[in-house]
C-alpha cells in the first residue's frame, strides 16, 4: 500500500558545519510521485537519504501515514531505492540479482522466484533472467535495477536521478516506463533530477530546492505561469522580466501601463512573461518594438526585442519571417504576464 509521506522542518548539517537542508517541510499523498528538483548541491540527494534512513536529520521528522520514522532503521521503512547507477553485483544473475534483497529476508525459493518473475515482467526484462549485468546495456542494467527495487513491494519508491547516465532515447524510454510503473504500482514516488523537462514529464508536483531550501511546490503548470519569485522563474527558463508599480489592476512599466488578469496587491513588482506568451501584433498592452537579433531553434524562431530600455525575448512559429532591425508591434497579453513582489 502507498503511503503519506511529509516532512516536517527538516534541517541537515554535515560534519564540516556545512548545512545541506534547511527547515524542509512538504507532504507527498499516497501514490504520489513528486519530483525534487534542483542544481548540483542544493540538497535534494540528502533529503533522499534521509528519507531513506541513511541519514538521520540533524533537526526534524519523517513521517509516513503519520507515524514518525525519524529513529527507524532503513530495513524497516518498506522504501526502495534507486540510483543513479545500478550497482549491481556483476557475478550474479539478472535473477540472483532481482532477488538479493528477498534472501536476504530469509524468503523461500519458491516464493522469490515468483516475485523475481513478476518483477523482471514488470520491467520487460523477464528474457534476461540468466544474464550477467555485463552482458546488458546501460538502459537495461537500470531497468533490473528498478525490478530489484520493485520486488520487495515498497510503500515508497525513491529515486535518485536514475537515468541521467543514459543517453537521450533511452532516457526517454526509462521516463516512459517510470511513468508506467508507478501508474500501475501501489507506492508513492519520490524523484531527484535537476533536469527540468524530466520533472514536469513525470511529476504530479515539483518541490524545487536551490541552497538547500525549498523554494516553490506545486504542479508543473504552476512553475511555469506562476513563479513564486524571480529565482523559480528564471529555473524555468523565464527571461522576460519587467519592473513596475502596481494599481488599480495594472502597472505602471518602462513599456506603459499594462493591465493584469490575476489579481495583484498594490505596490512595487516584478512581471514576468513567458518568450512564447509575447505576441507580434498589435491590441492590448501592445507597443512598438524593433527586432535586434534571430535564433532559429528548429520548432520556434527566438526573437530579441528592443523597446526603448527594454529587451524582451518573444518565441514564434518558424514560418513568421522577420528581419533583424524591423520594426514590429509586440503585445504582452494580460492572461499571460505575472507579477511577485520580492
Amino acid at each position: 500500500m502507498s503511503t503519506r509521506l511529509e516532512l516536517r522542518d527538516i534541517s541537515h548539517r554535515y560534519r564540516t558545519g556545512e548545512r545541506a537542508v534547511s527547515h524542509l517541510t512538504l507532504t507527498a499523498g499516497p501514490g504520489e510521485l513528486v519530483a525534487l528538483l534542483g542544481p548540483s548541491g542544493c540538497g535534494k540527494t540528502t533529503v533522499l537519504k534521509i528519507i531513506a534512513g541513511l541519514l538521520r536529520p540533524t533537526a526534524g521528522a519523517v513521517l509516513a501515514d503519520g507515524n514518525d520514522m525519524t529513529g527507524v532503521p532503513p530495513e524497516r521503512r518498506r522504501v526502495a531505492m534507486v540510483f543513479q547507477k545500478p550497482l549491481l553485483f556483476p557475478h550474479l544473475s539478472v535473477a540472483a540479482n532481482v532477488g538479493f534483497g528477498l534472501r536476504m529476508r530469509g524468503m523461500g525459493r519458491r516464493e522469490t522466484g515468483r516475485r523475481v518473475e513478476q518483477a523482471l515482467r514488470q520491467v520487460r526484462m523477464e528474457g534476461f533472467a540468466d544474464r550477467r549485468p555485463e552482458e546488458l546495456s546501460g538502459g537495461q542494467q537500470q531497468r533490473v535495477a528498478l525490478a530489484r527495487a520493485l520486488v520487495t513491494e515498497p510503500r515508497l519508491l525513491l529515486l535518485d536521478e536514475p537515468f541521467s547516465a543514459l543517453d537521450a532515447n533511452l532516457r526517454e524510454e526509462m521516463r516512459e516506463l517510470t511513468k508506467h510503473l508507478h501508474a500501475t504500482g501501489d507506492f508513492t514516488t519520490l524523484l531527484v533530477t535537476h533536469d527540468q523537462g524530466e520533472a514536469v514529464s513525470l511529476a504530479e508536483r515539483i518541490a524545487l530546492l536551490l541552497d538547500g531550501r525549498l523554494q516553490m511546490y506545486d504542479t508543473p503548470e504552476a512553475f511555469y505561469n506562476r513563479p513564486v519569485n524571480r529565482r523559480v522563474a528564471e529555473f524555468f527558463g523565464a527571461t522576460n522580466f519587467l519592473e513596475g508599480r502596481i494599481s488599480d489592476g495594472a502597472a505602471e512599466t518602462p513599456l506603459g501601463r499594462l493591465k493584469l488578469a490575476a489579481p495583484v496587491p498594490p505596490g512595487s513588482a516584478t512581471l514576468t512573461i513567458r518568450p512564447e506568451a509575447v505576441r507580434l501584433e498589435a491590441g492590448e498592452n501592445s507597443f512598438p518594438a524593433r527586432i535586434l537579433s534571430a535564433a532559429y531553434l528548429g520548432t520556434q524562431v527566438l526573437y530579441t526585442l528592443e523597446a526603448g530600455s527594454v529587451r524582451l525575448r518573444a518565441a514564434v512559429p518558424p514560418h513568421v519571417k522577420l528581419g533583424v532591425g524591423q520594426r514590429v508591434s509586440a503585445r504582452l497579453p494580460a492572461e499571460s504576464l505575472w507579477a511577485f513582489s520580492e
